[in-house]
């Protein structure tokens, strides 16, 4: 019988440099064992709350599964019924949310870093999990990836990790590329150079699209945020996917075990073809579903 994953105890998690290598493997230690059937049972009844500011499929729903999979309590809140409306701030939401004997919220909100007032605060009691913050980052996703690669290569010392695309407003890459220069890959970045910081090369290298097809063993394709790019009427889908997206010509380049990912929504035919998404080599739905267990670990790990 294989030994049980030693569990963590985290007051919150909020960001990917709160977390230790040896806690990052724990945790996705943990989720597989979820994957693989293992369960939790709070002790006492546990409530959570997720608080959307900004909107959300897979990581509003997989949180919200895998409440459900611990036998969480979880308490209804919507933005557009809710005192936000009437000027509450995120802190006095949170604040009421802990007064209530809510135990752990998990949220998504525009401004980044929005947590570090709720954490430092004396009078808020519950946990806070990062759903998202801003262009700032997204520890979850990060986590769940991280098990997708580790799944497939049950290593990532030595790998090749390619990130491509919208750099600069992606929470998803900001996490990925210091996680994986942590844990011994090598990281390359590519898409549009305007998309390029050069603060993120400390954790990587930018080259062509070209140069890496054939090269890495995770090609990490990431959606193009129209919603935080303010020229969207003159963006063409055609030439992105043209000159920075994957497209079945570069796939068969690609070397024979090496992975496709996407944090998704995928913007079909942009980011990558269509016909590319469910392919033998994508672990895109994959990542969807090791979300839920991940985030059962992150969850199970902020309730002990």
């Amino acid at each position: 019988m294989t030994a049980t994953i030693q569990k963590l105890q985290l007051d919150h998690l909020v960001s990917v440099e709160a977390l230790s290598n040896e806690e990052v493997m724990t945790l996705i230690k943990r989720a597989q064992e979820f994957k693989n059937g293992a369960s939790y049972h709070p002790k006492y009844p546990k409530y959570a709350v997720n608080l959307f500011f900004e909107n959300s499929t897979r990581t509003h729903k997989s949180f919200e599964m895998a409440e459900k999979k611990l036998g969480l309590d979880i308490i209804d809140f919507e933005v557009a019924t809710s005192s936000v409306k009437k000027g509450e701030t995120l802190y006095d939401t949170v604040l009421t949310m802990s007064a209530l004997g809510v135990d752990v919220a998990v949220i998504r909100h525009g401004d980044e870093a929005y947590y570090e007032e709720l954490i430092a605060s004396t009078g808020i009691k519950l946990a806070v999990v990062n759903g998202g913050d801003g262009s700032g980052q997204h520890p979850s996703q990060s986590l769940l990836d991280l098990m997708t690669i580790y799944e497939e290569f049950g290593k990532f010392e030595g790998l090749k990790v390619a990130i491509v695309g919208d750099l600069t407003h992606s929470r998803v890459a900001n996490s990925n590329m210091q996680l994986l220069n942590r844990l011994g890959a090598e990281v390359f970045f590519s898409g549009p150079e305007e998309w390029f910081d050069a603060s993120y090369n400390e954790f990587g290298t930018y080259l062509p699209l070209d140069e890496l097809v054939e090269e890495v063993d995770v090609m990490m394709m990431l959606r193009v945020q129209h919603e935080r790019h303010e020229y969207y009427g003159n963006f063409s889908k055609e030439k992105y996917l043209a000159t920075y997206g994957l497209t079945e010509e570069r796939e068969s380049k690609m070397k024979p075990d090496a992975i496709i990912m996407h944090p998704a929504p995928v913007n079909r035919d942009v980011e990558l073809e269509g016909s590319l998404v469910e392919c033998p080599r994508s672990r895109i739905v994959q990542q969807m579903s090791n979300g839920v267990y991940t985030r059962m670990a992150i969850l199970e790990a902020v309730l002990e």
